[in-house]
């Protein structure tokens, strides 16, 4: 029921932002269509940008900066008016923006942003607009220093209309009308721009259209339903492989154990069967392991209201900020998830403290995040980039947490609690621990998680390349549906390895499986944080302190959420089978 409400109430806040934003699209001739310079930066620094005045570009002095909602801000956006009129169906050719001569330090700013391959994002219409602010001349020349430097300074807009509604609009920059900015000098130049009409039967419904087409194209496509199949075969061989496996063995386990109980009683008892009294032995750390879980489930809960929102169409492509507002919403709402569950089983665990496991379950998760954010925001700040969060922003965040996650997680670890339940083991602990016998060494917890987090990591790692040119580069993700299927494919991998290597790890009379099944489960998370290490080398042009701590510091943070989510759905797996099997046997 809850999450019920949740999804309807979440649904219902992103359908008012979107009807609100596309309502008044409709204009007559000659109308003024707003247009909005939003940021510049490094074209290979996503993470990078600054403001658009940030540049000595021409300013009229009656910019104005528009109201953004807490998700654009939160991606980054700052929109400013731009100093271009493109009046409704009115074509202009070669018109003056402004002279103006620029000073020293304004040529070298040009440069050096030439010199990074800056661009430039602007909006019309809600519609985005694309455009590098020069170029470099490198033909013929080896050396470095011999490279020329240039500066548009004439940009055409090529507008699409049908009827009283704009469709679609793209920017070229003339390559014939440019500004020598090699040397350190005085310029005089003019700044100016050209806007064409034309009319298309593209109606307004489709006009994003264009925008999902190029994660749509058949070569895309074909491989993203390579990496399907090969995630399914993968899926496939696994789950039989391991299917057959578990079950030939613990058949045969089961009829040992039934003839043991018929043969002598002085027979001695082996396997997983002899500890018994020990597997379901609390673990150490109770209290950490509860949050873990807490938080684990409510990132899961979290990831699959995600996906229902990006399945039925919410975050279409420049949808600006809708993904960030979604991530912030639903997690504020699903923290009483984390307290309910949390709290539910530190008391099933017979733990005593559970106003400091609450405490424990709402920091495990938000203190690394916040102290992340302190630091990069620091660093954005330094930089005088659009990242840097404004401090209404900080004030509404910390608003949000205050007044809707806090008491939610209070309130659901105050119903886990009273829910009373009890922890329902299918055999008797022993009063004291079994001694576990010597192991080899891979069959202790680093390696174990070395083996549990490559095969589900392998299932994923061909979507994961798109994933990331989607979140750190300029490629638009919007096949949801591959997406989610790759996600569930992940959760069965997950909780297939993780039952394989308890039962094995049962079977070698090492109880301690609680723990072990938790970090196996999460240390797929470790493999993807490796795959950022191999990302930002060899498949991205990333580079400059900012864009690293930017890109290391959340991609960390999105690591830990996955460590804990998925190592939940292995604990949660392994539970149900070590409960089955225990069920299945007579134990004295």
């Amino acid at each position: 029921m809850f999450s019920t409400l949740l999804f309807v109430f979440t649904i219902s806040l992103f359908s008012f932002n979107v009807l609100s934003d596309s309502s008044n699209h409709r204009y007559n001739e000659g109308d003024n269509v707003p247009l909005y310079a939003n940021k510049v930066g490094p074209f290979h620094n996503p993470s990078e940008t600054y403001r658009y005045f940030d540049l000595p570009f021409c300013v009229t002095g009656k910019e104005k900066d528009k109201t953004e909602a807490l998700g654009e801000v939160l991606n980054g956006d700052r929109l400013v008016s731009a100093p271009y009129a493109l009046d409704f169906k009115k074509d202009k050719d070669s018109k003056y923006v402004c002279k103006r001569k620029l000073t020293k330090e304004q040529v070298a700013q040009f440069r050096e942003a030439v010199k990074k391959d800056y661009y430039f994002q602007m909006y019309y219409d809600d519609l985005p607009i694309w455009g590098f602010i020069g170029t470099v001349d490198k033909e013929g020349k080896a050396d470095p220093s011999e490279y020329k430097y240039f500066l548009y300074k004439h940009i055409q807009f090529d507008v699409l209309y049908n009827k009283d509604r704009v469709i679609e609009i793209g920017a070229r920059m003339d390559p014939h009308s440019l500004v020598d900015l090699t040397e350190d000098k005085e310029v005089d130049t003019e700044f100016l721009y050209t806007v064409k009409w034309k009319e298309t039967d593209t109606p307004f419904e489709k006009r994003m259209e264009k925008y999902s087409q190029s994660s749509s194209l058949p070569h895309h496509l074909e491989i993203h339903w390579f990496s399907i199949i090969n995630s399914c075969v993968t899926v496939l061989l696994l789950t039989g492989f391991l299917a057959t496996i578990l079950m030939r063995v613990l058949k045969n386990d089961f009829m040992k154990y039934a003839q043991d109980e018929e043969a002598a009683d002085d027979q001695e008892e082996t396997g997983w069967k002899y500890i018994h009294g020990d597997v379901f032995r609390f673990p150490k750390y109770k209290s950490l392991f509860a949050a873990a879980l807490g938080s684990g489930t409510q990132l899961f809960a979290l990831t699959i209201f995600i996906f229902m929102l990006a399945l039925v169409g919410v975050f279409y492509p420049y949808n600006r900020g809708a993904l960030f507002t979604a991530l912030v919403v639903i997690y504020a709402l699903t923290s009483g998830i984390a307290g309910y569950t949390a709290t539910s089983f530190y008391i099933q665990l017979e733990g005593s403290n559970w106003v400091r496991n609450l405490l424990l379950t709402g920091c495990l998760f938000c203190a690394p995040l916040f102290l992340m954010f302190c630091f990069l925001n620091t660093v954005a700040i330094t930089y005088n980039a659009t990242a840097a969060l404004p401090f209404g922003t900080i004030l509404v965040i910390v608003l949000i947490w205050t007044l809707v996650t806090s008491p939610l997680l209070v309130l659901g670890g105050i119903a886990g609690k009273n829910s009373g339940a009890e922890f329902q083991a299918p055999v008797r602990t022993t009063k004291y621990p079994r001694e576990i016998p010597p192991l080899p060494w891979y069959r202790s917890t680093i390696p174990q998680m070395a083996m549990a987090g490559f095969l589900p990591f392998s299932a994923i790692y061909i979507e994961l390349y798109y994933i990331f040119a989607s979140v750190w580069g300029h490629r638009i993700y919007t096949i949801y549906s591959i997406l989610f299927i790759v996600f569930i494919i992940l959760l069965i991998v997950t909780a297939f390895i993780t039952v394989a290597l308890t039962y094995f790890q049962l079977a070698a009379e090492d109880h301690e499986w609680w723990w072990r099944s938790f970090l196996c489960g999460g240390s797929t998370g470790l493999f993807i944080y490796g795959y950022c290490l191999y990302y930002y080398y060899a498949r991205s042009d990333m580079s400059g302190f900012m864009q690293t701590s930017f890109f290391f510091g959340y991609m960390a943070c999105i690591c830990y959420g996955f460590f804990l989510m998925l190592g939940s759905v292995g604990f949660r797996a392994s539970l149900l089978f070590v409960g089955h099997i225990y069920k299945s046997i007579k134990c004295e």
